[in-house]
Formats: structure tokens, C-alpha cells, sequence
């Protein structure tokens, strides 16, 4: 997969797509991660690409005419079929169902909002997935391109080692992992439970299923109630 960023500030990336499973996926040819500076597409002397909002009011906000040639430039160099993805406060929430969709798509396209966001034009041109990570404000969307870098690129095949770790993660199932545990047995008085010792692995994933059921419960009872909800939709098809 081919992950365009189109950016004011390519350099934050630097870090996060040069560590971790992230430079691994792309030494290991899975994800190809480009990072656009969206000043390279101004047509203005000093490369500026915000201006005062019509109207009146605090804030620069982003001009669409670099936008657009950005995207436009990226079409016409093989992203003709990757999907385009606008980071905004005001999007869709982002959740491990929508960063397993974005997975399967053929590329990603991901356009980086500051100041006071883009000119609306952007989105009514380009008609992009308007994507949110969450019900707080960012300086803009340069984290939350790397939160769905992240999340994504780990889904694709050949990524990860091992299939069967993906399926155990966190709201992979609906539900919270259970409790994780490694060696000594035990540490300042705090033991493993015997049953992860005890060489039955049937009982061991009897123990996982009822810990990861009862944190969801505790800490997220919003996510047991939908689990429910649809266990129950389905046994009623």
C-alpha cells in the first residue's frame, strides 16, 4: 500500500515513520509512506497557503487552490484509485472497524488540516472521508495522520508476525484484551494467576474470554452494550 501525507509540516513525521513496526513495514515492502509538503503546491512567492477567513473572524484558514493541485498531482502519478482521507475535528470517529476498511484499500491519501482548517471547498471538490480521532482539539491534523498511519499500516498482511495476535487485540473482538502477564511469577508480592501457569489451555482461554468480558464491563460499558446488541441481532437472523 501507498500512504500519501500532504502536509504543512513533514518534518513531524520524521520520528514516528522511522521507528517501529512502521519502518519495518516499509523496509519490508508493505507500505510505501510519502510525505507532501503542501507549501511545494502554492502559487505564491513567500509558498503561503493560508489566508484570513471570509467573513471576519480569529485564525488563518487553509486556501484550497494548493489542496486541490496537490491531490490532482497525486492522481496523475498512480493514485488514481487511493482513497482520500481529510483529518478534522468534524469527521466520522475513528475506530478499529474503519482503520480495518482503510486496510484493504489500494492507497490512502491523507490531507493534514491547521490553523483553522481547510476552506470548505476542499471538501465539497474532493469529497474526501472526513475522519476525526477523537472529541478533542489538536494544533492540527498532523497526530491524528500518524495515529491512522499506525493503526493501519500494523493491519496490513505480513506486517504483524503473527494473525492470531490481531484477533486477541483490543476492540478486534468488539470487546478489551484481557490481562497480560510474563516473567518473574512474581513480582513485590503481586503473583501471575496460577490458571496462565498451569499448562491447560483450554482453561487458559476460559480465564481470557471472562477477563477481557469483565474489563470491557468495568472500564467500557458502552462497548459491552453494543456487543450485546448485536450478538443479539444476529441470533435473531
Amino acid at each position: 500500500m501507498i500512504i500519501d501525507v500532504v502536509t504543512l509540516f513533514p518534518s513531524m513525521f520524521s520520528g514516528v515513520v522511522g521507528e517501529s513496526i512502521l519502518k519495518r513495514a516499509q523496509e519490508g515492502g508493505q507500505v510505501k509512506i510519502n510525505l507532501i509538503n503542501l507549501r511545494d503546491h502554492s502559487k505564491d512567492k513567500h509558498k503561503k497557503v493560508d489566508a484570513p477567513p471570509y467573513g471576519g473572524g480569529p485564525g488563518m484558514v487553509i486556501m484550497a487552490e494548493p489542496v486541490f493541485d496537490a491531490v490532482e498531482g497525486l492522481r496523475k502519478n498512480g493514485r488514481e484509485e487511493s482513497f482520500l482521507v481529510l483529518l478534522t475535528p468534524g469527521g466520522v470517529r475513528f475506530d478499529q472497524t474503519l482503520a480495518q476498511e482503510l486496510s484493504k484499500q489500494k492507497g490512502l491519501i491523507l490531507l493534514c488540516g491547521h490553523y483553522e482548517g481547510f476552506d470548505e471547498r476542499v471538501s465539497q471538490g474532493l469529497s474526501p472521508l472526513e475522519v476525526s480521532i477523537g472529541d478533542y482539539v489538536l494544533t492540527g491534523g498532523e497526530i491524528p495522520a500518524m495515529v491512522l498511519l499506525d493503526s493501519v499500516t500494523r493491519l496490513l498482511p505480513g506486517v504483524l508476525g503473527s494473525k492470531e495476535s490481531l484477533l486477541e487485540e483490543s476492540f478486534s473482538s468488539g470487546s478489551l484484551e484481557y490481562p497480560q502477564f510474563t516473567r518473574p511469577q512474581e513480582v513485590r508480592g503481586l503473583k501471575v494467576p496460577e490458571v496462565l501457569v498451569s499448562g491447560d489451555h483450554a482453561k487458559v482461554a476460559e480465564w481470557r474470554e471472562e477477563k477481557s468480558k469483565e474489563r470491557t464491563e468495568e472500564r467500557r460499558p458502552d462497548l459491552a452494550a453494543k456487543k450485546k446488541k448485536t450478538n443479539k441481532q444476529f441470533r435473531q437472523l
